[in-house]
């Protein structure tokens, strides 16, 4: 597992964490990685597993909101780490995509703005789940290879 590092990250990341337990979801992974894929968070609800990514700021960088930053290759990337994840698991639940934005104020550590998109994408694939990958595959993760036929 990789540990940001970044302070307004783990600060991001801890405000997130808490933003998705107000709202019923227990978090099962921080910064999960297979490969070179990885998601931020993943929760999970009584019907959903829910994949997001957090966008942390100390500034709008221009009138852009942190979560204004994923774009469509990050999106690309979020839909393979939860295919893989997904797969791996053999998990059979709702996917969701969600992106949270925070504005961090550095000097005093807080956070001065949160938004939490629920839904913020749906993947262009036609479906995420354990069978939407049918051919055989192997990932590296956690130094220890993984393959399916």
């Amino acid at each position: 597992m990789a540990f940001v590092t970044d302070p307004i990250g783990i600060i991001g990341e801890a405000e997130a964490t808490k933003m998705l337990e107000k709202k019923g979801l227990r978090v099962l992974e921080h910064n999960w990685r297979m490969g070179h894929l990885e998601v931020d968070l993943i929760a999970e609800g009584k019907n959903e597993i829910v994949f997001v990514e957090v966008k942390a700021r100390t500034t709008t960088f221009g009138d852009r909101l942190p979560e204004e930053y994923v774009d469509e290759n990050k999106k690309k990337r979020m839909v393979a780490a939860a295919n893989a994840y997904v797969k791996y698991h053999r998990i059979d639940k709702q996917p969701r995509f969600d992106i949270i934005g925070l504005l961090v104020d550095a000097a005093s550590e807080t956070i001065t703005y949160r938004c939490h998109m629920e839904n913020a994408f749906v993947p262009k694939q036609k479906t995420v789940g354990v069978n939407s990958y049918n051919g055989a595959w192997k990932w590296q993760h956690r130094k220890r290879s993984i393959r399916r036929n």
